[in-house]
């Protein structure tokens, strides 16, 4: 059986006001990359592909795990939230969150950019197609693979694999942790998930402050 892992990138420039600030690792994010790569190093069988999207904050993270030579896929790339946000506002008024409303917010730009009522530099099905196209290609039989990504990425994943609908997806996003592990197992009856969300390598309590998800 394979198996295809997905991590989200460790916590980035949380503050930003825009994709370009954005794409960088903390310091803490930084850390949360190095105790990750120490995990799997010591816990998980040897990977034999590695991914990473092309953004810094992915390779950045795949780099602090000891990756440092990943195939680069920029279909591993997240969406293009920020302008999405924008043109949300633009259409209906809403303007972008603070930390404090994004669980609000999210769910409006799901359900309008799935309705095709806004757009960034790509739609949602477009999206949802490079999505799963990774997907379909990392899932080979007998083979692990670690893709290295961000949440939209693992959400749009976990839409393809339990049928959710756009509210639902944006639900399934707003958990994510930085650096969090998600498996699917490679069937013969296809992909399954198998692992949502887990971060053991910072279940120690004097790691539970690196337990971020922005």
């Amino acid at each position: 059986m394979g198996e295809v892992v997905f991590v989200r990138h460790g916590q980035a420039n949380s503050g930003a006001k825009d994709e370009e600030s954005y794409d960088k690792l903390s310091d803490l994010g930084h850390q949360q990359a190095r105790w990750l790569g120490e995990y799997f190093q010591r816990q998980e069988t040897p990977f034999e592909k590695v991914i990473s999207g092309s953004l810094r904050r992915h390779r950045e993270t795949a780099q602090g795990m000891g990756f440092h030579a990943p195939n680069i896929d920029p279909r591993l790339n997240e969406m293009d939230y920020f302008n999405l946000g924008a043109a949300l506002h633009d259409v209906h008024g809403v303007p972008m969150p603070g930390p404090e409303e994004f669980a609000e917010h999210i769910p409006q730009v799901m359900e309008a950019w799935h309705r095709a009522e806004i757009k960034g530099v790509e739609t949602f099905a477009s999206f949802e197609e490079r999505v799963t196209g990774v997907l379909q290609e990392a899932a080979e039989p007998g083979v692990r693979v670690l893709c290295v990504t961000s949440g939209g990425v693992i959400g749009m994943i976990m839409r393809h694999l339990l049928r959710l609908d756009p509210t639902r997806l944006a639900h399934v996003l707003l958990p994510i942790m930085n650096t969090s592990v998600h498996r699917v197992h490679v069937t013969p009856r296809g992909p399954i998930l198998a692992g949502f969300n887990a971060v053991p390598h910072l279940v120690d309590p004097d790691r539970s402050h690196a337990m971020t998800h922005y």
